[in-house]
């Protein structure tokens, strides 16, 4: 089960707001149409058959220009996201390539955080490759 809320522009507290009421919309039809639950542990967030998305199993990302890391190359990109414990993707998904100058960034973790905490990440990343990214247009005449 994937649920997606996004929207344009970047008020991030709206988009996970209308997530955190979809998956409970989406929770609470389960419950009354089967009467179980979602299968949670507090140890490990919620349980999946992907054990790639155990815990949130929450990938929060935005999709952004960056001209400057660009001109760089996307292993220069990849290994900064690395450090801020992000993941650089092309707008077309995961393995849908790279082109241009825009890209979506995500969080790179999911297991042993919040989702408030799996947020922030990404919004505290992205703020600082922003900024980066503005002075290496400037250095680089973009």
């Amino acid at each position: 089960l994937r649920i997606i809320s996004m929207e344009k522009g970047g008020d991030v507290k709206g988009v996970f707001d209308r997530l955190a009421r979809g998956i409970k919309a989406v929770g609470d039809s389960v419950k009354a149409e089967s009467g179980k639950d979602f299968m949670m542990s507090e140890k490990y967030g919620y349980i999946h058959s992907c054990p790639t998305n155990l815990g949130t199993g929450m990938r929060a990302s935005v999709h952004i220009d960056l001209p400057g890391w660009t001109k760089l190359g996307l292993p220069v990109l990849q290994a900064r996201c690395e450090e801020l414990h992000l993941q650089p993707r092309g707008t077309r998904g995961e393995s849908g390539g790279q082109t241009g100058v825009t890209y979506d960034i995500s969080n790179k973790h999911r297991l042993g955080y919040s989702e408030v905490e799996l947020v922030q990440k990404m919004i505290d990343g992205v703020n600082m490759l922003y900024k980066e990214d503005v002075a290496l247009c400037q250095a680089h005449g973009i």
